[in-house]
């Protein structure tokens, strides 16, 4: 059964206020990513989702659309959805990098195998732990004034939650964040699971600083602490550091994965398909930590219930993502104003349950009937 239509279309949608996420990187205020439908002959249509963010990828909301339609899209009409790996070694050829306007293809391509089958994603990918009881979150406070910080964590710990965690190094000097950890500590109390993002904005000096403090905060994970592309301060930051390190924008490719793993500079990777150009790769990067002793867990850069959903199954089928040990991210529905599906994703406090319909099992409603890709 072949392709015949890829379309891309922009999709927004805004943040609310009391729960927008500041950080190193500046403000995520609003969401303003990709939807990718993709239609075969029977009439069937497969939801992929771009989380494009500048200043996370480099890629925008205008680039992928254009990429997707001028470059990704010939090369993928006319294929059968089954025969992914060879149309995602084609789109690899094509185009260098663009991790987030691929991923939204191949989820794309998923979603038309489970929906053609009849079988939920996860289940074309290996299955899940019938133990499991949800994927564990956290949930993320921005870089706030102190009092605030710990107002919305303390609020989200009455609602259920048993895992916060806040981003840090916006200011010119980490004290800033120790007061704003202290006010978060006191208002959860000393049995909440907490951890600190940097999003790369720490030098080595500031970040071994600040790790000897939020040590006596009991902060149990330290993302990010150094630049992305700086191996060698990271590792120095973990050498030194009584806390857990883990790294998410120093993880785009599986070489990335190796340079951390040689450099011996993290011992957690953050993982999603965005960053890593689909839910294959991102199970590939796991096993690849697997075999050097490291666990992952799943991040997030705010999707839609679509990538969110696709970074729910390839949690629960790959079995080195350990968000029982390590809370995940996977909290983007809960942030925005309106919903972006028909129905809900299944959230229950701080728990999160992949969908069980086939494919994705996400159904939007902003979608328009797929057209014909332009010639």
């Amino acid at each position: 059964m072949s392709i015949t239509a890829v379309h891309a279309e922009p999709i927004s949608g805004d943040v609310h206020p009391e729960l927008a996420i500041i950080s190193s990187l500046g403000e995520h205020l609003r969401g303003q990513y990709v939807l990718v439908r993709i239609t075969d002959e029977a009439g069937r249509v497969g939801l992929g989702e771009a989380s494009v963010t500048s200043v996370w990828s480099g890629e925008t909301q205008p680039g992928a659309i254009a990429l997707i339609r001028d470059v990704l899209a010939p090369l993928v009409i006319g294929a059968d959805p089954f025969d992914i790996e060879w149309i995602s070694r084609r789109l690899d050829r094509a185009a260098f990098g663009n991790s987030f306007a691929k991923a939204a293809v191949e989820m794309a391509l998923l979603d038309l195998q489970g929906q053609t089958l009849g079988l939920p994603i996860y289940k074309l990918l290996g299955g899940k732990d019938l133990t499991s009881e949800g994927i564990r979150l956290k949930f993320v406070v921005g870089a706030v004034e102190p009092e605030v910080a710990a107002q919305r964590a303390g609020r989200m710990v009455e609602r259920g939650w048993r895992a916060i965690k806040v981003k840090v190094a916006r200011h010119a000097h980490p004290r800033v964040d120790v007061h704003r950890l202290r006010a978060v500590r006191d208002a959860i109390g000393p049995d909440v699971w907490l951890s600190v993002d940097a999003n790369g904005g720490y030098t080595v000096e500031q970040a071994i600083w600040a790790a000897a403090r939020f040590a006596d905060l009991d902060v149990a994970l330290f993302e990010q602490p150094t630049h992305r592309n700086d191996h060698v301060s990271m590792a120095e930051v973990r050498r030194r550091s009584p806390i857990l390190i883990m790294a998410d924008e120093s993880v785009f490719t599986p070489l990335d994965a190796l340079e951390v793993i040689r450099h011996q500079a993290a011992d957690v990777l953050s993982l999603y398909p965005g960053k890593h150009g689909g839910i294959r790769s991102t199970q590939q990067i796991a096993k690849l930590a697997e075999a050097a002793g490291i666990p992952c867990t799943i991040g997030s850069n705010l999707e839609r219930e679509g990538a969110t959903a696709a970074m729910a199954h390839v949690t629960v089928c790959t079995a080195n993502i350990q968000c029982e040990r390590f809370p995940s991210d996977l909290i983007g529905p809960i942030y925005y104003q309106q919903s972006l599906s028909r129905e809900p994703l299944r959230y229950q406090a701080d728990r999160l349950w992949a969908p069980e319909a086939p494919g994705l099992g996400v159904s939007v409603a902003l979608a328009r009937p797929a057209t014909r890709n332009p010639s």
